[in-house]
């Protein structure tokens, strides 16, 4: 499956943005899909991810009450709204594809990854 993310941007402390992750290639819906981000000079941690259904989902400690994972399989996308965003949500942000997973934190379980998207955050 390949990955692609898209949605990324500048917006000012307390914006919002939707992030895409569009997938082509083998069935959309046989892949768990997480998103996780990297900031400047920071390891990439985990965002968020879902389940292949979209039943269910994980967050990360500071995606908690300000973003929302979801999926649309017949679009092969899926979205992560990132609500009240802060200078320290500043980073690239990629989603990633576990096949047959769950809704996982964990990176080693990610078979497939995209280019990321940058998501700036200004004071």
């Amino acid at each position: 499956v390949q990955l692609q993310a898209s949605g990324g941007g500048l917006v000012q402390t307390g914006g919002s943005l939707r992030l895409s992750c569009a997938a082509s290639g083998r069935s959309f819906s046989d892949y768990a899909i997480g998103w996780f981000r990297q900031a400047p000079g920071k390891e990439r941690e985990f965002v968020a991810a879902i389940s292949r259904s979209g039943r269910s989902t994980s967050y990360g400690d500071s995606a908690k009450g300000r973003f929302t994972i979801s999926r649309d399989n017949a679009k092969n996308t899926v979205y992560l709204q990132v609500n009240s965003l802060k200078p320290e949500d500043t980073a690239v942000y990629y989603c990633a594809a576990d096949y047959f997973g769950g809704p996982s934190p964990a990176e080693k379980n990610y078979d497939y990854w995209g280019p990321g998207t940058l998501v700036t955050v200004s004071s």
